[in-house]
């Protein structure tokens, strides 16, 4: 079962063991700053994002939480170019997406960063294989035979290739939608609760293979979901809270993370 310590800050407090800064990790692959997204106007307006800051380190494996209407999905839309900010800055490396036009960030999209949908998002009409390289069609680039064996081993798809994906159980179309964001070797790959239309074992095992995507391909990923078990396979955990970044936690376990959800709840309160 993953997890560790559980070192977390929430609200700028230290909560647990002692929080490691920003300056201290990784190079950031993906960051945000002074991120808002406002929707709708006068009594209807919703900032769904109030001003975000935050860094996702090169080669982690992490996951955002928070309560119901906190701002994590739309994060997520936002830092994948497919949603527009309000204001601020969305930073792929030292790429700034909310400065591109349209079909310089379309093209970034399609090259720089995976995404991962709850619904899967397959074709039905294509096997396994051809849903996998569809990136790789669509691009127009030379597939990397070496890295395609190399995703399918590593994600157990090696005999499910001719399949349909309605010949496919429901672990294994996400397993091949994680292939297909993985396919082009992208920055970062960011996943919209990708466990949340599995049952237990099949969530289990795309999770198994995210955080195997991280430290045997070398891949970020950023995953968004409300399972403090799913989140304990990352090793970070940010929490946001009414469109801000609320608490951290590092090496989480499902209940360092149930206790992080508890204390905004407390503080909300």
């Amino acid at each position: 079962m993953p997890g560790g310590q559980g070192a977390h800050t929430l609200n700028g407090m230290t909560t647990s063991a002692p929080f490691t800064p920003a300056s201290s990790r990784q190079a950031a692959a993906l960051s945000a700053r002074g991120l808002t997204k406002v929707y709708g106007t006068g009594q209807a307006t919703v900032h769904a994002l109030d001003g975000v800051d935050v860094d996702f380190e090169r080669g982690r494996f992490t996951a955002i939480m928070g309560p119901s209407g906190s701002g994590k999905s739309t994060l997520l839309y936002v830092l994948a170019g497919l949603e527009t900010p309000t204001s601020g800055q969305v930073l792929l490396g030292d790429t700034d997406l909310t400065a591109l036009g349209d079909t310089a960030l379309t093209r970034l999209r399609r090259d720089r960063i995976g995404f991962v949908f709850q619904a899967f998002n397959l074709l039905p009409m294509f096997n396994a294989k051809d849903n996998i390289l569809l990136p790789v069609s669509l691009a127009g680039i030379r597939l990397d035979q070496a890295w395609f064996d190399q995703v399918v081993e590593t994600l157990g798809l090696t005999d499910r290739l001719t399949h349909r994906p309605s010949e496919l159980s429901g672990g294994q179309q996400q397993r091949v939608a994680v292939a297909r964001a993985l396919i082009a070797r992208p920055d970062v790959i960011l996943a919209d609760e990708p466990t949340g239309n599995l049952d237990t074992r099949s969530g289990i095992e795309v999770l198994s293979f995210l955080r195997r995507s991280v430290r045997e391909l070398g891949q970020t990923v950023v995953m968004v979901t409300h399972d403090p078990a799913a989140a304990a396979y990352a090793g970070r955990v940010v929490l946001l809270a009414d469109g801000r970044v609320a608490g951290d936690i590092l090496d989480p376990t499902p209940e360092a993370v149930m206790a992080g959800l508890e204390a905004l709840r407390t503080v909300e309160v």
